[in-house]
């Protein structure tokens, strides 16, 4: 049974940081590309950043590019999420979602891609 289990979210103020870990079990995480999204009240989800497990290429939406880093510990099976300098609007529940590497969608950061997900973290940056 694939399994994708979120942690590290939290409240925070403006300027902050966190580190979300994914941990992943039930699937060669070698062959996977393990992505993190989020999801604002209101809002659709969106695509924060990938990473490939075999490769560690790694993508990044615009928003989020030069305060946030995507690492993968294969000994762990498990992906992490450094965010710095975080801000108001990027208070979303996050979620982690894998897709086998083969696949290309999941290089646009484009949520239709994804096969398997976890139940998401709540991340609140106050102001």
């Amino acid at each position: 049974e694939v399994q994708l289990v979120e942690s590290g979210g939290g409240l925070v103020q403006a300027g902050g940081s966190l580190r979300l870990s994914c941990a992943a079990s039930g699937f060669t995480f070698d062959d996977y590309a393990i992505g993190w999204f989020r999801q604002a009240p209101g809002k659709e989800r969106e695509g924060v950043s990938c990473i490939s497990s075999s490769d560690g290429s790694t993508y990044y939406a615009d928003s989020v590019k030069g305060r946030f880093t995507i690492s993968s510990d294969n000994a762990k099976n498990t992906v992490y999420l450094k965010m710095n300098s975080l801000k108001p609007e990027d208070t979303a529940v996050y979620y982690c979602a894998a897709t086998p590497s083969i696949r290309t969608m999941w290089r646009e950061l484009d949520y239709y891609g994804m096969d398997y997900w976890g139940k998401g973290t709540l991340v609140t940056v106050s102001s």
